[in-house]
């Protein structure tokens, strides 16, 4: 078997995390799903890894891997590893980065060069490769994943839902034009020639090492690659999020308001994902969910990061599953972590936020707790129509804590009762 000789071989030798042999590793993990690899190949897999010395790139490139793909045998599987949300070139400034003066100045300037374009760039990759997946599989031309392949129909209706799902990251990108076909697959063909021009060999490798289904289900890679899109979505809002209260607590009120209007672009914009995603066939995401347990989008760290900056959780909100599952963040927000009504009430306070510059941060407010609104109402609906009653995969309640959670306020010091509620079309509505 490959898997074992390149292995063996490496293992045998210097161990240069260099020239570890990834693609033999990923077409094994491929060819069973990663829930039924063999537990000798486990356990060379580990083996491994207790020689990797975590102290250069590679190697820690190395060691994440080996983390993510040993994940159900450390017993440490959940939504980040299942996602393999260590491997992908996430961008974004950690909550507690750099000094609140340079901070400052990227809440006035965010230039082409930062994590703006880079999370743009991501999302539109993750969305091109998964269309590229399905033109391949439709044509034959991989056996990757081969069970409960979709129809020639299904297959050009994902390439368009696809395409319009990176249409708005392609247009901050300054490439609202690139794509023009009309005929949808090969619309997708050209945003996949698009996604690829000029990608670095490390970003390409990263995105091929972060799709380790646990199943070969066929279904089972949009799932990932639409996840792995959303959670590139919540990372960008975070930090819009970020630069909105440094601005509100030094007394800018015009670019917090432009922050709240960008991450509710984000949020609107990725609303495209749902619709791509309800095209998943529901017997392909029943048999692949089987071997998910353990992992459920309520354990999404970045979904999380999103609401507590809005505004700090209620005490029960923050002992409950969702958050007990992200310990991290659920110890940030306790330390005391800022959040928009804080920043709000306290520029208030000051008078620094007042007439004009008052009523535009609270519509932008306003906006953007609608648009995290509808976002919530058309997650439970197709939840619900994939999903059912059953129980979530994560060892959670499943759509009963969607219903629950969908009107929970976004923000307590800005209202979105005056504003008619909307829920974006999903699967065949009003597409």
């Amino acid at each position: 078997m490959r898997f074992v000789r390149e292995l063996t071989s490496w293992s045998s030798g210097t161990a240069d995390p260099e020239q570890f042999p990834y693609q033999a590793v990923v077409t094994e993990f491929h060819r069973v799903g990663k829930h039924f690899v063999k537990k000798e190949l486990l356990v060379q897999l580990d083996q491994a890894r207790a020689r990797v010395n975590a102290r250069t790139t590679p190697a820690r490139e190395l060691s994440a891997f080996l983390d993510v793909a040993l994940d159900k045998w450390d017993a440490r599987y959940d939504y980040r590893s299942y996602l393999a949300l260590p491997l992908l070139p996430l961008p974004g400034h950690a909550p507690e980065s750099g000094p609140a003066g340079r901070m400052a100045e990227e809440v006035d300037r965010p230039g082409p060069g930062d994590g703006r374009r880079e999370r743009d760039r991501l999302l539109v990759d993750l969305v091109a490769d998964a269309l590229a997946f399905e033109l391949a599989a439709s044509t034959d031309a991989i056996d990757l994943l081969p069970e409960q392949r979709p129809g020639p129909a299904l297959v050009a209706k994902r390439c368009r839902l696809g395409v319009r799902a990176a249409s708005s990251a392609l247009t901050r990108l300054g490439l609202a034009g690139a794509v023009t076909e009309q005929d949808p697959v090969a619309a997708a063909v050209a945003l996949h020639r698009l996604a690829v021009t000029g990608r670095d060999p490390a970003r390409e490798r990263a995105l091929g090492l972060s799709m380790l289904p646990v199943y070969v289900s066929h279904d089972e890679y949009l799932f990932i690659r639409v996840l792995q899109a959303y959670e590139c979505v919540f990372a960008g809002v975070a930090e819009e999020l970020r630069g909105t209260i440094v601005a509100l607590d030094t007394g800018r009120p015009r670019p917090a308001a432009g922050r709240l209007a960008y991450a509710r672009e984000l949020i609107s914009g990725a609303g495209a994902l749902f619709s791509l995603l309800a095209t998943m066939q529901p017997a392909a995401f029943r048999t692949f969910r089987e071997y998910t347990e353990g992992a459920s989008a309520i354990q999404s760290r970045s979904y999380k990061i999103m609401e507590s900056l809005c505004r700090t959780p209620e005490p029960e909100r923050l002992d409950s599953t969702a958050y007990r599952s992200v310990p991290e963040v659920r110890e940030v927000v306790r330390a005391g972590q800022p959040s928009i009504d804080r920043a709000y009430r306290a520029a208030v306070h000051a008078g620094s936020l007042r007439g004009a510059d008052l009523d535009l941060v609270r519509q932008q407010m306003a906006a953007f707790a609608e648009a995290v609104l509808t976002w919530r109402r058309t997650h439970h609906r197709l939840a619900t129509r994939m999903l059912g009653a059953r129980s979530g995969t994560g060892y959670t309640e499943g759509t009963p804590y969607l219903a629950a959670v969908r009107a929970v306020p976004v923000f307590t010091t800005v209202s979105t009762e005056n504003r008619p509620p909307r829920t974006d079309p999903i699967g065949g509505c009003c597409e």
